[in-house]
């Protein structure tokens, strides 16, 4: 009797269900990744298929010559090999000097741009009638300064300056074709500010100032958007208790608006640079492009652009290394 207990026991103990292994399901971080490698896959594809050759084409130009012969354009290496670059730093003094241009006027629009966009993002926040419309309103001009309407711009603004180049009489004197198209000129500002003996320098930035407020309000709304973004994510509960601590409008934004937007601030600042930099407008871009239209100009052309890129980078890497010190990320528990 024992020994049959003893035998049922055993069978009982060997027979076991079949365990069915379940599939664990993707965590939220990982599908996140997922959608994120497929959302980038285009980009990918036409980034190492299409703009890689040509970014090693242009690499290779670069250090090279082009000689015109039968079969075509045949390149060979430069000796030594910086030619082309040495020759765009010290032999075009043009260059440089529309570099230095260039670089001294970004250094006013950029500040300027983010100032005036995030100025206008706070007073577009408000609680007011008609808030939809004046958003509107304000980021018509980035819709306006896109496609065939920039080319447009681009050729009144050429033809304007034929027609002040034209209209200059003997003495060097502006005609009067061109004579509003200026809002203030540095000899209005010298004789306003003549008391306080500013020069003629100081004049001269000022009314640039002034006379580009169109392209700097043009050159703002993406910017405002991105701003406008930014402060609506603020929790209202945070000026809620802001005012009932009794803190004013200067401490609340000092306190609680510029820490909480500065990530946003770090992108419209690397997004204003990449922008301003590479905008057709631009007297470097133009420049670099009119060095390789010319004859056997394509190699010291291409040499500036990479001259130009690695400036544009390090001016990138130091501004996003300068403002990432101020940039305040709000952490979230786990």
């Amino acid at each position: 009797m024992d020994k049959a207990l003893k035998t049922n026991e055993q069978a009982t103990v060997e027979v076991k269900p079949l365990k069915v292994k379940k599939r664990k399901a993707k965590s939220l971080e990982k599908q996140k990744s997922t959608f994120g490698w497929l959302f980038i896959l285009p980009f990918l594809l036409g980034f190492f298929l299409i703009y890689l050759p040509m970014i090693v084409s242009s690499i290779q130009i670069s250090f090279s010559t082009i000689a015109y012969e039968d079969i075509g354009q045949v390149l060979t290496w430069c000796d030594p090999l910086f030619t082309n670059y040495s020759n765009a730093l010290l032999k075009e003094a043009d260059f440089t000097k529309t570099l230095v241009e260039c670089l001294g006027g970004m250094a006013f629009d950029i500040p300027a741009i983010i100032i005036f966009s995030l100025f206008m993002a706070i007073l577009l926040n408000q609680d007011m009638k008609g808030r939809a419309a004046f958003r509107a309103i304000f980021f018509v001009p980035v819709i306006v300064s896109t496609g065939i309407i920039e080319s447009i711009d681009l050729q009144n603004t050429l033809a304007q300056l034929g027609d002040t180049v034209s209209n200059l009489n003997g003495d060097g004197v502006e005609g009067a074709v061109n004579a509003g198209t200026e809002i203030i000129n540095a000899i209005d500002v010298e004789r306003f500010f003549g008391t306080m003996k500013i020069g003629s320098e100081l004049a001269t930035v000022v009314s640039g100032w002034a006379n580009n407020v169109y392209s700097i309000v043009n050159r703002s709304g993406v910017q405002m958007l991105i701003f406008l973004a930014a402060l609506q994510s603020i929790s209202p509960s945070i000026y809620e208790s802001c005012k009932v601590e009794g803190a004013t409008g200067w401490e609340t934004f000092w306190k609680i608006t510029f820490p909480m937007i500065s990530p946003m601030i770090l992108v419209n600042l690397v997004y204003t640079i990449i922008d301003s930099f590479t905008t057709k407008s631009n007297v470097m871009m133009s420049f670099i492009t009119n060095a390789s239209n010319e004859a056997n100009g394509k190699p010291l052309g291409t040499a500036m652009a990479w001259l130009y890129f690695l400036i544009v980078i390090l001016i990138l890497a130091i501004c996003t290394a300068f403002a990432s010190l101020f940039v305040f990320y709000q952490r979230r528990e786990k």
